[in-house]
């Protein structure tokens, strides 16, 4: 554990509120590394690194006064950067002219948005997170189904010894708690977006 995870925040957020500029440094000298880590993981060129960065400090800026519990400031942070972040990513969608012979006029397409891409690629991370959970006969199972090329139910079962008519209610089982892992996902991208 952090020794800064250990220290409580709110004398240090109080004296920033009441305008100690000793604190915001320290405040900013804390979560800077927060911030960074967060931007990163969403790979943004070193600009809209830069600009999403002062983005974060600005609101912090603005909100610090009302934050009810100040040691919910790292997960408020986060969540800030990470806000701040998509908003670049969705501000600079593209979009590419096709031409459409028939009608002689120029149709405007969307690109794949970045922060769609970035949840399908979450949501896969979550898929296989949630299959190593699994408990080991019912990964083994799903990993084995999911062979290429395809294997027999009976070379499954000589493989796994389990019997032939067990592989579809085990597979029925890992297939519910795959299903929940992907609804919790969801839930929390519906939360962020």
């Amino acid at each position: 554990m952090d020794l800064n995870d250990t220290i409580d925040v709110t004398p240090l957020v109080q004296a920033a509120v009441a305008g100690d500029p000793v604190a915001w440094d320290r405040l900013v000298d804390r979560y800077s590394p927060l911030v960074r880590s967060v931007i990163w993981s969403f790979r943004l060129p070193p600009k809209d690194a830069e600009d999403a960065n002062q983005m974060v400090w600005l609101a912090l800026v603005q909100h610090l006064g009302r934050l009810r519990e100040p040691r919910a400031l790292p997960g408020w942070i986060v969540t800030t950067t990470r806000r701040e972040c998509l908003s670049l990513l969705q501000s600079t969608r593209r979009s590419v002219p096709i031409d459409v012979s028939e009608s002689h006029s120029a149709m405007w397409a969307t690109e794949s948005c970045p922060e769609d891409d970035y949840w399908q690629a979450e949501r896969r991370c979550a898929l296989w997170r949630g299959l190593a959970e699994l408990p080991d006969r019912q990964r083994q199972l799903m990993e084995l189904l999911l062979a290429d090329p395809p294997l027999s139910y009976d070379e499954i079962s000589a493989r796994l010894g389990i019997p032939r008519g067990s592989i579809g209610p085990t597979r029925a089982r890992a297939m519910r708690r795959l299903q929940a892992t992907l609804r919790a996902y969801d839930d929390t991208y519906a939360e962020a977006s």
